[in-house]
C-alpha cells in the first residue's frame, strides 16, 4: 500500500503465541475489522496471521499484499507476492494458515497493485495479457476476493473492465474493493487517475466496500472530518467506507494515530453512522499496542471499539 516491496530481504517474526489472550468481543454485524498482511518474514522469521482468530480478536478480512504482475519480457515469474512467486517455499506455511482463517470465517483478499507500480498499467493496456494471471492465482488460492489499490494512472474504462471480468469470472458473492487515498472519496486528491465518483455511479453495486487511506497526508484519524467528508458528499454511503489508518507510526509517512485516540474516533464515527463500514490497518506484523509481539491485539482494540455503540 504505501511500503514498496524489494526484490531482496526477507521479514519476520513468529507472532508470540502459547497463552490464549480472553476474546475480544466481536465487530458489530456490517463493521469490517480488515487487516493488511504484507510481512510475511522479518528478520528471517516467519510471521502467522492466526493471532487474528486464535485469539478472537474480531477480524474479518485478511488482505495479503502485495501481488504483482510482472512484465512477462522481464526477468521476474508472472505473478509475484511481494518479491518472490506465490508458489515459492517460503509460502507455504501462509497459504495454509489463511486456509484456515477461511475456514474460521475471515475472508481472505489478494491486494493486487499498491506503492510499487506497473500491475495497472499492464492490466489497463494489455488486459488480454495480463487478466489472465490474476485470475488464475485466484483461482488457484481460492480467494475469497480482491482488493484493487491503484497508485499509478489507470483509466475509468480499465479498471471497470477490470471490475466487469472479476465479477464474470466469480460471480456475486466474491469480493472486490479498492483502496484509494481518503481525499479521491471527498472530491480531493488522487493517485489512481480515475475519478472514483464516476466509478461508484458505475459500478456502485459491484464492490463491496473501500479502503480509504486517511493517513500520509491524505486524510487523518485524528478526528472524524476526513470520513465525514466523504459521507457528506452523499454517493458513497457509509456502509462502503471502511477507514484506514497506520497500524505503526514505521508503517507510512505520516498520519499515525495511537489506539486511545483511534479507538476515541470510532466511536464518534459508530455514533454518527451507526452502518460504517468499518476499520482498516496497515499493516499486521507490528500493529501496537501489542507490536511483533502480539500484533493481533490492535484489531481487538478495533472491534472493541467498533461495538462499543449500538
Amino acid at each position: 500500500m504505501k511500503r514498496r516491496s524489494v526484490l531482496f530481504g526477507a521479514l519476520a517474526l513468529t507472532v508470540a503465541s502459547g497463552t490464549v489472550a480472553a476474546a475480544a468481543p466481536r465487530a458489530a454485524v456490517g463493521r469490517r475489522v480488515v487487516v493488511y498482511y504484507q510481512t510475511q518474514y522479518t528478520n528471517g522469521r516467519y510471521v502467522s496471521p492466526l493471532g487474528l482468530t486464535r485469539n478472537k480478536t474480531g477480524v474479518t478480512d485478511v488482505l495479503v499484499a502485495a501481488v504483482h504482475l510482472n512484465d512477462l519480457n522481464g526477468p521476474y515469474a508472472p505473478v509475484h507476492v511481494n518479491d518472490d512467486p506465490p508458489e515459492a517455499a517460503k509460502y507455504d506455511r501462509m497459504w495454509r494458515d489463511l486456509k484456515e482463517m477461511q475456514g474460521r470465517g475471515v475472508h481472505v483478499l489478494a491486494m493486487v497493485g499498491g506503492a510499487a507500480p506497473g500491475s495497472f498499467t499492464r492490466l489497463d493496456n494489455e488486459f488480454d495479457t495480463y487478466y489472465p494471471l490474476l485470475r488464475d492465482f485466484i483461482r488457484r488460492y481460492g480467494l475469497d476476493g480482491v482488493d484493487l489499490d491503484v497508485e499509478e494512472r489507470m483509466s475509468l474504462a480499465g479498471i471497470v473492465r477490470v471490475i466487469d471480468a472479476l465479477r464474470a469470472d466469480f460471480g456475486p458473492g466474491f469480493l472486490i474493493t479498492l483502496a484509494p487515498v481518503g481525499s479521491a472519496l471527498s472530491g480531493g486528491g488522487n493517485l489512481s487517475g480515475f475519478d472514483y465518483e464516476r466509478l461508484y455511479r458505475d459500478r456502485g453495486d459491484d464492490i463491496a466496500w473501500f479502503n480509504a487511506q486517511f493517513y500520509n497526508g491524505w486524510g487523518s484519524m485524528t478526528s472524524t472530518s476526513s470520513y465525514d467528508a466523504v459521507v457528506r458528499r452523499g454517493l458513497i454511503p457509509a456502509s462502503k467506507v471502511v477507514a484506514g489508518t497506520l497500524t505503526d507510526p514505521s508503517n507510512g509517512g505520516s498520519g499515525y494515530v495511537a489506539p486511545t485516540r483511534l479507538k476515541s474516533t470510532i466511536r464518534s464515527l459508530v455514533a454518527t453512522y451507526p452502518d460504517m463500514g468499518g476499520v482498516m490497518g496497515w499493516e499486521y506484523f507490528n500493529s501496537q499496542p501489542g507490536g511483533t509481539a502480539q500484533p493481533w491485539r490492535w484489531a481487538a482494540e478495533v472491534s472493541s471499539a467498533l461495538a462499543a455503540v449500538r
